[in-house]
């Protein structure tokens, strides 16, 4: 007989499954059970399709009467494009929910429980809880701060290099670490980099994986909008974003790139406090930093990097000519070093993968 956990580890793993294709919403997996016997399963799969309990409860059918659903998220209470789950498992009379975490969108917050509740339908919450919150941390974060969830990447040598002194960096890393970085791509709804690295690497920005996977919008941070010329991220093989200046003439480019979103801000210059929150108001949840060394400084200076994901290979270049993956200046005491938590570090082939938060960081 599954133990509550293991039952809930299945609801889970159908949720991490679909991380990065159901943005706007939540990934949220559910599972049916009674009398030890799985009925069902789902997991939603992409915004504006049916969500996780719908699925499982179709699974189950007339067999859900009285059974034990676990569930990776409090289910929904209110009407959007789809009914509340919360009034179809009362409708369905389960025995009882298990649930992961609870969800923090005002629109449920405690109301999907209270309704099961009401209905006299037991409830348990809290089953693998920090497993569940770290699913849908994008989602997370984005309802507490408005602005995207900013992961920074970059691939460096054992001293810290991202490139030779003339820019050469093909390929820092093998391939199963940069394979890594396009499943990373895929979970992100947005990967920013500025003009340089456009104009130095002409870069596609794209996910490929050997059974596909989503494209982020491609997001490029040039003040004058002064890009122009045969570039991939000026084709419609994904969504691009343009974010500029005041000054930028944007009748211009998109006159000739109409396929491109241009976001003009405010100021001459990008300031990137508000080119993330604009994005956020185009609700793009999450965002993978692949820029150059002065975008990586100007988040780190900004405290918005949210998590760190260095690649590290087992190479030295040395020479202080040699290009960083932080630019700007450097303090003048270590104590004024922004400090991270490690959170895991992971052999790739002969590479390194360290993920990293700042301390502090929640």
């Amino acid at each position: 007989m599954r133990t509550k956990e293991e039952w809930m580890g299945l609801a889970l793993e159908l949720a991490e499954a679909t991380i990065g294709q159901t943005s706007p919403n939540p990934s949220v997996g559910a599972v049916v059970v009674k009398n030890g016997k799985l009925l069902g399963v789902g997991t939603h799969m992409k915004a504006g399709e049916p969500h996780a309990e719908v699925l499982a409860l179709e699974q189950a059918g007339d067999d859900a009467k009285d059974a034990d659903v676990y569930v990776t998220l409090e289910p929904c209470a209110h009407y959007g494009k789809t009914p509340p789950c919360a009034e179809l498992l009362v409708k369905k009379q389960v025995r009882k929910v298990y649930i992961s975490c609870q969800d923090p969108n005002p629109k449920v917050a405690g109301k999907g429980i209270e309704i099961l509740k009401a209905a006299g339908i037991e409830t348990e919450i809290g089953i693998e809880e920090e497993r569940g919150k770290a699913i849908n941390r994008f989602f997370f974060h984005f309802l507490k701060h408005n602005r995207p969830f900013v992961t920074l990447k970059a691939a460096t040598t054992l001293d810290g290099k991202t490139a030779t002194k003339i820019g050469d960096s093909k390929w820092i890393t093998a391939e199963v670490a940069r394979e890594d970085v396009h499943r990373e791509r895929h979970r992100h709804d947005a990967i920013l980099v500025g003009r340089n690295t456009v104009e130095k690497d002409n870069p596609s920005l794209t996910t490929r994986l050997e059974n596909g996977g989503k494209n982020p919008i491609r997001v490029i941070l040039d003040s004058q909008l002064s890009l122009d010329g045969n570039y991939h991220i000026l084709d419609q093989s994904a969504p691009t974003y343009m974010i500029c200046g005041k000054r930028a003439d944007t009748a211009k480019f998109e006159k000739k790139y109409p396929h491109v979103n241009v976001i003009q801000l405010a100021a001459d210059t990008i300031d990137i406090a508000d080119a993330l929150q604009a994005l956020g108001e185009e609700k793009i949840q999450s965002v993978y930093v692949e820029g150059g060394g002065q975008i990586h400084a100007s988040l780190l200076k900004a405290g918005m990097v949210d998590e760190c994901h260095w690649y590290i290979a087992p190479k030295l270049l040395g020479g202080q000519d040699a290009i960083s993956a932080i630019g700007g200046k450097s303090p003048e005491l270590m104590k004024e070093a922004v400090e991270f938590n490690l959170v895991s570090v992971e052999q790739l082939g002969n590479d390194i993968k360290i993920i990293a938060k700042p301390k502090g960081a929640n």
